[in-house]
């Protein structure tokens, strides 16, 4: 699998296989951010295609040297903020799926391991909408799209310290979510 500078530097020169590459690579992780503020699947796909059209045609923006993944994510959460703006709408209710890797090629799950994922995960979602949407939106950059809490920083222009505040009491809202919805979370 190429690297992403590879990938963005045959992109800038217009190779359209680089472009389809990268486009593969990340659109589950667009179309999750999408989601997030759109609410809404047809939304979200739409908002999705826009933010890549907006990704390429900023690719000259695009600081070579700095992780792809933040300013991509930058970009997308960009784009979805002023789309909201646009029709004066409110923040998202609940969120995507965070499931975003392929299953091990060792045999896979079984189908009572996929049930049990599949409880685990519609859990999480309902405990995530019911959750303030400063904190989602912590728990989506920092836990399921992996940002490190310096990048977050940079993204929502706030102070690392605040981001580390926010951090640790997104997760134990999260937490007291998931208790609420499922009084045996967290033992065993």
């Amino acid at each position: 699998m190429l690297e992403d500078t590879t990938l963005l530097d045959r992109c800038r020169r217009g190779d359209d296989l680089a472009w389809e590459a990268l486009v593969r690579r990340y659109q589950r992780r667009v179309f999750a951010v999408a989601y997030h503020y759109m609410r809404n699947r047809e939304e979200a796909r739409d908002m999705a295609q826009e933010v890549f059209v907006k990704i390429y045609q900023q690719l000259g923006r695009y600081e070579v040297g700095k992780k792809f993944l933040p300013w991509m994510l930058s970009v997308a959460r960009n784009a979805c903020i002023d789309q909201l703006r646009k029709r004066k709408a409110r923040p998202p209710l609940q969120d995507v799926s965070i499931d975003d890797r392929p299953h091990l090629a060792t045999g896979g799950p079984t189908p009572e391991d996929e049930m049990e994922e599949d409880s685990r995960r519609r859990l999480l979602y309902r405990a995530l909408a019911r959750m303030s949407d400063a904190n989602r939106e912590i728990i989506l950059l920092k836990e399921i799209q992996g940002m490190r809490l310096e990048e977050i920083s940079r993204l929502l222009a706030l102070p690392l310290g605040t981001i580390k505040s926010r951090s640790s009491r997104a997760r134990v809202e999260l937490a007291t979510k998931l208790r609420v919805l499922d009084p045996s979370y967290g033992i065993g």
